[in-house]
């Protein structure tokens, strides 16, 4: 599954051969200079023509070229409509499943960010899940040593809320494990070479796709356009394969994973349980994680970032979508539009339309 649309120009004509009728537009606009200086030469050598609707126009100083000049680029808009442009615009992408991944490990306990790491991050999930249309299913996987889907995606948006809103942190962290259920939520057929890297005792080794697509060319990062993962994570990981090596098998079947990292750098010393620890949020992984897919990275250092994070992410899943679309009835209309302006000015300051 190729994205063409990075090679697409940004702006085309399906019919350029048609552009040649500007020079008639351009014979036109010569033609006007001719007659103007003709008009002031009257004016000037036959003052008795002061009087006539003819010299009267040629007098009226600027607003005379006011209606003509419209006129010329109301003929200019149309002729581009009839050459058929178009551009490449930013469209709805009809996302139809996105699977949160909350990360609960113990590091997520900690408070530099209010009123807890975790705490924030459901609270952002559950935000980022009212904003979605009805028609997009959600899919909530909770992480922490292991990794299991708490809720299967569904439309149904009290029973995801509940899943989000009943997940406590555990201990261990299993970014890779996370990410590669999360995958095969979104996408089953990739659950074979999901289960043999989670298996594979050297992740380090190149592999080969079991599951290779349809069309056998490869596949570009970020172009599965019917589905996202959007991840909560501190970004600290001590279990099972790689967050890497999870986000470059995902970045082979096409799938984005936004990351959202939930902490602050400088981190804070956490006390649980008899031990200690400084935590931190390690945004390297995450920025690698969410660039390998074709994502983007964001960070939420504190709840007043709430809904600035929840704005930019679900503007990204709203319109992530590039295509070429024909604009001919954009400039079909504003070419009407400028003929009607040149009319209704023309008939306002000399009584005649042009």
């Amino acid at each position: 599954m190729i994205d063409a649309s990075s090679r697409l120009p940004v702006f085309s004509f399906l019919w350029p051969g048609m552009l040649w009728l500007l020079g008639l537009v351009a014979v036109l606009a010569a033609a006007y200079v001719w007659l103007d200086r003709r008009r002031r030469h009257a004016a000037v050598h036959y003052p008795a023509l002061q009087t006539t609707g003819l010299a009267s126009r040629a007098s009226a100083g600027w607003r005379r070229h006011v209606g003509p000049l419209l006129i010329l680029l109301a003929l200019a808009a149309l002729v581009a409509a009839i050459a058929r442009p178009q551009a490449v615009m930013m469209l709805p992408s009809r996302i139809e499943t996105v699977v949160l991944v909350l990360d609960l490990s113990g590091s997520m306990r900690a408070q530099d960010v209010k009123p807890s790491r975790l705490r924030a991050a459901q609270q952002a999930a559950t935000i980022l899940l009212d904003a979605q249309p009805a028609g997009v299913s959600v899919g909530v996987v909770a992480m922490a040593g292991t990794a299991a889907v708490a809720q299967a995606p569904t439309r149904a948006r009290e029973a995801v809320a509940t899943a989000i809103e009943r997940l406590q942190p555990q201990g261990g962290t299993a970014l890779g494990n996370g990410l590669l259920i999360a995958l095969t939520t979104l996408l089953p057929q990739a659950t074979a070479d999901a289960e043999r890297l989670m298996n594979d005792d050297t992740p380090s080794k190149p592999r080969a796709l079991a599951t290779p697509p349809a069309d056998d060319e490869p596949v570009k990062p970020g172009s599965y356009t019917s589905g996202a993962i959007v991840l909560f994570s501190d970004g600290e990981s001590n279990a099972g394969p790689a967050a890497l090596e999870a986000a470059q098998l995902a970045a082979e079947h096409g799938v984005r994973i936004y990351t959202v990292g939930v902490g602050t750098t400088e981190g804070t010393v956490l006390s649980v349980d008899g031990w200690s620890a400084r935590v931190r949020l390690d945004e390297k992984v995450l920025k690698e994680v969410a660039d390998a897919t074709g994502a983007e990275y964001f960070r939420l250092e504190d709840g007043a970032e709430l809904k600035r994070v929840y704005r930019a992410l679900n503007a990204r899943l709203a319109f992530d979508k590039r295509s070429q679309v024909e604009i001919t009835a954009l400039f079909a209309a504003m070419g009407a539009l400028l003929a009607a302006c040149a009319g209704l000015l023309s008939l306002w300051w000399f009584g005649r339309v042009m």
